[in-house]
């Protein structure tokens, strides 16, 4: 089974596949990013689906890249024989989508193989399949897939095997089409015209040029990944594009990320903000709106990617897990929990959008008053948290401090906007959740935040406190917090969510380092001054992308190996926004995201 870091990400908008450096695709969902898999060997082996091409034997390649700015990938071997090329993407969605994979020669001659084992409904259903003129169908219940190639194919032990060799300047194409299975055969793509077009998807959206000097080049794959896990229907983005993926290997720490959180509301408006991105900035901001949209006391921490609330948690027994890290799990039962912070976070985000210029009018304030209203009778109640605790509810002082950005981006709104509201009700509320959270959250000891009232615990969300505006980065209890974190609340100089032994958070096992809330530390170290620091740390956190430039969720500086979904939108939204901080100084602050300027483009 590959590492976590072993997988590349190719995608068409609406879904995406992970792909590893033997050129197996070990993980795809069609037809969205939150459907059942029909290669999910991620999480088992490869009988419960993937598709592999390369030189016969399985070798590992021996380099791969991205052409230019696109999600197009080249994986390459050297064989005692000759070079091979292997190019995988997912063209622009047209009516169906497809996975594209185009085999070129490019010295001497390589014998080749493709396997293709399709396995519906996460590995559970082997498909009925019948060759259809020069192509193959594939069916299992609601589902078909189109196969086609111009190489010789055979059904041998439930899967379709092409052997063949490949000389230098020749390509052999293959086509996979989903479809369904009550409706015709779909249209198959000219493989070769899909390429152009795709690549020119691609270096229109990424013209945009960024202000980042040397770290120009992680900052544009950062942002093609948040595209590429952005579902163009709606404009939601995904947290990862897995489900199940460990943050303790062989642990049970394993959940669904396949959904859109709100905690990413702010992160997401000022990432793609500050890069010129307006259009999905604004597309996110309209997802935003639709889906929290009704009874403010019925607001979720996470919804689908349509907007669907309804996440049902179940797991998938037959499946054995990332290198036997068990359950596999679809759906997310956190859904349910109540985390104070998200209406702070989607606040915030819509005075962001405001102050960018996303909203000319006044559409979204009856809502925001409605949230507000909401809040002010819920803020004193314990809740979940950020980390979205499975322990007893407590008063996290991160909640707090997001339900007093809640208040006084109200606040703010009405006097910088001229927006009607009890803007004197509003600022009550505002100062005394501060009172509160000043009394409660500081630990009398140590003269830092706290995790939670009445306790002495770290928690890596209290870096956020200045970066949100609640107090100035130059506040002695800010400066204590930050020290404290960075000297108790590390490993191997990265940063923990918290310490799991001590915070009761209701599971088992233990995690790696959280690669978001490093970057955290890196704005945080920069905001008090001590940016040499925050530079170095940067550069670190930069050598631990894969060697396309994806991050997952978390790390483990023991095993030197990422963890987690994989790609994490909550490490690459970070990242971008952490540049920003360190080269212009745009983005320390929540509310901080002018866009620059940016030529009109296509979604």
């Amino acid at each position: 089974m590959a590492r976590i870091e072993d997988y590349a990400l190719i995608g068409d908008l609406h879904t995406a596949a992970l792909v590893d450096r033997t050129g197996s695709i070990d993980w795809l969902c069609f037809p969205r990013f939150d459907s059942p898999a029909c290669f999910a060997a991620l999480l088992d082996s490869p009988d419960a689906g993937r598709w592999r091409i390369g030189p016969s034997g399985g070798a590992v390649a021996s380099r791969r890249r991205y052409r230019g700015g696109s999600l197009v990938l080249e994986t390459e071997w050297d064989t005692p024989d000759g070079t091979l090329r292997v190019t995988d993407f997912m063209p622009q969605r047209g009516n169906h989508p497809d996975v594209i994979r185009i085999v070129e020669g490019l010295e001497g001659e390589v014998r080749v193989s493709s396997e293709l084992t399709l396995r519906f409904d996460y590995g559970s259903i082997v498909p009925w399949v019948r060759r259809r003129g020069d192509e193959l169908e594939a069916v299992a219940g609601p589902d078909s897939v189109w196969f086609w190639t111009t190489a010789p194919v055979e059904g041998r032990g439930l899967s379709s095997v092409s052997d063949f060799v490949v000389t230098e300047g020749e390509r052999i194409p293959f086509v996979l089409t989903w479809g369904r299975s009550h409706e015709k055969a779909p249209h198959r793509p000219d493989p070769f015209h899909a390429l152009e077009d795709t690549l020119a998807f691609w270096h229109d959206w990424n013209r945009q040029e960024t202000p980042e000097g040397h770290w120009e080049e992680a900052v544009t794959r950062s942002l093609v990944v948040l595209k590429a896990m952005t579902y163009a229907p709606t404009g939601g983005i995904v947290a990862a594009v897995t489900t199940s993926l460990p943050e303790e290997l062989g642990g049970t720490r394993n959940w669904d990320y396949r959904y859109c959180w709100l905690r990413d509301a702010t992160y997401t408006l000022q990432a793609l903000l500050l890069s010129g991105h307006v259009d999905e900035a604004a597309a996110w901001r309209e997802w935003l709106l639709r889906t929290v949209a009704g009874d403010p006391g019925d607001l979720q921490i996470m919804y689908a990617l349509d907007g669907t609330r309804r996440l049902p948690e179940m797991e998938l027994p037959w499946l054995k897990g990332y290198e036997g890290s068990s359950p596999v799990r679809t759906g997310n039962e956190a859904a349910g929990q109540l985390q104070l912070d998200v209406w702070g976070e989607v606040l915030d985000s819509l005075f962001l959008a405001r102050q960018a210029g996303l909203e000319k009018g006044h559409d979204s304030w009856d809502l925001q008053k409605a949230l507000m209203h909401h809040l002010e009778a819920r803020w004193q109640q314990p809740d979940n948290g950020l980390w979205e605790m499975r322990g007893p509810r407590r008063h996290f002082t991160h909640s707090k401090v997001m339900a007093w950005v809640a208040a006084d981006r109200m606040v703010r709104s009405v006097e910088e906007f001229g927006l009607p509201g009890p803007v004197q009700r509003w600022r009550r509320v505002r100062d005394e959740i501060r009172a509160d959270v000043l009394a409660h959250g500081v630990s009398p000891t140590t003269g830092t935040f706290t995790q939670s009232y009445g306790s002495d615990n770290l928690d890596a969300s209290l870096l956020l406190i200045p970066r949100v505006g609640f107090l100035p980065f130059d506040d002695p209890r800010v400066v204590a917090t930050v020290e404290a974190v960075q000297r108790d609340l590390t490993e191997d100089g990265l940063v923990l969510r918290y310490r799991t032994q001590d915070s009761a958070d209701g599971l088992a096992g233990s995690e790696g380092v959280f690669l978001a809330c490093s970057f955290w530390l890196v704005d945080a170290l920069h905001g008090i001054g001590r940016t040499a620091e925050a530079r170095a740390l940067f550069e670190r956190l930069l050598s631990l992308r894969n060697d396309v430039g994806l991050l997952a969720e978390e790390y483990d500086p023991v095993t030197k190996r990422q963890l987690g979904n994989f790609p994490q939108a909550f490490s690459h939204f970070p990242l971008v926004v952490a540049a920003h901080h360190l080269t212009s100084g745009e983005g320390e602050r929540s509310d901080d995201a002018e866009p620059h300027e940016a030529e009109p483009r296509g979604a």
